[in-house]
Protein backbone atom coordinates (compact mmCIF):
# COMPACT_ATOMS: atom_id res chain seq x y z
CA UNK A 1 0.00 0.00 0.00
CA UNK A 2 2.88 1.93 0.71
CA UNK A 3 3.79 2.07 -3.06
CA UNK A 4 0.01 4.04 -3.70
CA UNK A 5 0.85 6.55 -0.71
CA UNK A 6 0.10 10.09 -1.42
CA UNK A 7 1.16 11.94 1.63
CA UNK A 8 -0.67 15.16 0.19
CA UNK A 9 -3.65 13.61 -0.03
CA UNK A 10 -5.31 12.55 3.32
CA UNK A 11 -7.88 12.55 5.67
CA UNK A 12 -8.04 13.78 8.94
CA UNK A 13 -9.96 12.04 11.81
CA UNK A 14 -10.61 12.91 15.70
CA UNK A 15 -9.44 10.18 18.19
CA UNK A 16 -12.43 10.73 19.78
CA UNK A 17 -15.58 11.25 18.28
CA UNK A 18 -16.79 13.71 21.18
CA UNK A 19 -14.23 15.53 20.77
CA UNK A 20 -15.24 15.91 17.05
CA UNK A 21 -18.88 16.99 18.28
CA UNK A 22 -17.22 19.49 20.54
CA UNK A 23 -15.50 21.31 17.76
CA UNK A 24 -18.10 21.72 15.93
CA UNK A 25 -19.72 25.23 15.93
CA UNK A 26 -22.65 26.05 18.50
CA UNK A 27 -25.23 25.57 15.97
CA UNK A 28 -24.13 22.14 15.19
CA UNK A 29 -23.96 20.52 18.47
CA UNK A 30 -27.63 22.06 19.20
CA UNK A 31 -29.26 20.81 16.04
CA UNK A 32 -27.45 17.43 17.29
CA UNK A 33 -28.91 17.48 21.06
CA UNK A 34 -32.59 18.33 19.42
CA UNK A 35 -32.25 15.53 17.16
CA UNK A 36 -32.57 18.24 13.99
CA UNK A 37 -30.78 18.51 10.73
CA UNK A 38 -28.61 15.21 11.57
CA UNK A 39 -28.80 13.65 7.92
CA UNK A 40 -26.34 16.67 6.75
CA UNK A 41 -23.55 15.63 9.95
CA UNK A 42 -24.19 11.92 10.01
CA UNK A 43 -21.57 10.56 6.71
CA UNK A 44 -18.76 12.42 8.76
CA UNK A 45 -19.77 11.35 12.53
CA UNK A 46 -20.11 7.89 11.06
CA UNK A 47 -16.76 7.54 9.07
CA UNK A 48 -15.12 9.21 12.37
CA UNK A 49 -16.25 6.64 14.28
CA UNK A 50 -15.37 3.91 11.86
CA UNK A 51 -12.24 5.17 11.58
CA UNK A 52 -11.53 5.73 15.54
CA UNK A 53 -12.88 2.04 15.77
CA UNK A 54 -10.21 0.97 12.99
CA UNK A 55 -7.15 2.40 14.63
CA UNK A 56 -7.73 1.22 17.93
CA UNK A 57 -7.53 -2.41 16.57
CA UNK A 58 -4.01 -1.03 15.23
CA UNK A 59 -5.19 -0.89 11.65
CA UNK A 60 -3.29 2.23 9.37
CA UNK A 61 -5.88 4.48 7.68
CA UNK A 62 -6.06 4.63 4.35
CA UNK A 63 -8.95 5.89 1.50
CA UNK A 64 -8.70 5.98 -2.00
CA UNK A 65 -10.09 8.26 -4.51
CA UNK A 66 -10.30 8.23 -8.17
CA UNK A 67 -9.52 11.63 -9.29
CA UNK A 68 -10.81 10.85 -12.67
CA UNK A 69 -14.13 9.26 -12.00
CA UNK A 70 -16.57 8.96 -8.81
CA UNK A 71 -14.80 5.85 -7.44
CA UNK A 72 -13.85 6.62 -3.73
CA UNK A 73 -13.14 3.95 -0.89
CA UNK A 74 -13.82 5.25 2.53
CA UNK A 75 -11.29 2.95 3.94
CA UNK A 76 -9.06 0.33 3.03
CA UNK A 77 -7.17 -1.91 5.94
CA UNK A 78 -4.38 -5.02 5.02
CA UNK A 79 -2.90 -7.96 6.62
CA UNK A 80 -0.34 -10.68 5.40
CA UNK A 81 -3.16 -11.98 2.93
CA UNK A 82 -5.18 -8.90 1.09
CA UNK A 83 -6.14 -5.64 0.64
CA UNK A 84 -9.32 -5.31 2.11
CA UNK A 85 -11.73 -2.29 1.15
CA UNK A 86 -14.21 -0.91 3.61
CA UNK A 87 -17.03 1.46 2.96
CA UNK A 88 -19.16 3.13 5.67
CA UNK A 89 -22.92 3.87 5.16
CA UNK A 90 -25.26 5.94 7.92
CA UNK A 91 -28.05 3.58 6.49
CA UNK A 92 -28.07 0.80 4.22
CA UNK A 93 -27.75 2.34 1.02
CA UNK A 94 -26.23 1.41 -2.29
CA UNK A 95 -22.50 1.12 -2.45
CA UNK A 96 -21.72 2.39 -6.05
CA UNK A 97 -17.56 2.43 -5.44
CA UNK A 98 -17.36 -0.82 -3.46
CA UNK A 99 -19.77 -2.56 -6.54
CA UNK A 100 -17.28 -1.38 -9.50
CA UNK A 101 -13.92 -2.52 -7.45
CA UNK A 102 -15.54 -5.86 -6.89
CA UNK A 103 -16.17 -6.14 -10.89
CA UNK A 104 -12.95 -4.95 -11.78
CA UNK A 105 -10.44 -7.24 -12.58
CA UNK A 106 -7.82 -4.76 -12.07
CA UNK A 107 -7.44 -5.39 -8.23
CA UNK A 108 -6.50 -8.98 -7.69
CA UNK A 109 -5.00 -8.21 -3.88
CA UNK A 110 -8.75 -7.80 -3.08
CA UNK A 111 -10.23 -10.94 -1.72
CA UNK A 112 -12.91 -9.90 1.09
CA UNK A 113 -15.06 -6.40 0.78
CA UNK A 114 -17.16 -4.97 3.51
CA UNK A 115 -19.98 -2.67 4.14
CA UNK A 116 -20.43 -1.28 7.51
CA UNK A 117 -23.87 0.12 7.55
CA UNK A 118 -27.27 0.13 9.53
CA UNK A 119 -28.02 -3.80 9.00
CA UNK A 120 -27.33 -6.86 10.12
CA UNK A 121 -24.58 -9.27 9.39
CA UNK A 122 -24.68 -10.33 5.95
CA UNK A 123 -22.88 -12.06 3.18
CA UNK A 124 -24.43 -11.60 -0.84
CA UNK A 125 -22.14 -13.73 -2.53
CA UNK A 126 -20.09 -10.04 -3.46
CA UNK A 127 -18.94 -8.46 -0.12
CA UNK A 128 -19.47 -9.22 3.62
CA UNK A 129 -22.04 -6.64 5.73
CA UNK A 130 -21.26 -6.01 8.96
CA UNK A 131 -23.63 -3.47 11.44
CA UNK A 132 -21.86 -0.46 12.99
CA UNK A 133 -20.97 -1.44 16.28
CA UNK A 134 -19.38 -5.04 15.06
CA UNK A 135 -16.43 -2.56 13.22
CA UNK A 136 -14.18 -3.78 16.81
CA UNK A 137 -14.71 -7.46 15.41
CA UNK A 138 -13.45 -7.14 11.87
CA UNK A 139 -9.77 -7.67 12.90
CA UNK A 140 -11.08 -11.66 14.57
CA UNK A 141 -13.25 -12.09 11.79
CA UNK A 142 -10.59 -11.53 9.08
CA UNK A 143 -7.91 -13.41 11.13
CA UNK A 144 -10.09 -16.56 11.00
CA UNK A 145 -10.77 -16.04 7.15
CA UNK A 146 -7.05 -16.58 6.45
Amino acid sequence: MKWNYEPNNYRLYFADTGLLIWSLDDEVQQDLRDNKNFNAYKWAIYENIIGELLVKQWYQLYFYRNPRSSLEIDFFIRNTETLIPIEVKSWNSATPSLKRLIESDNYPAIKYWIKLCNQNIGFNGKFYTFPHFLTWWLKRFLSDRM
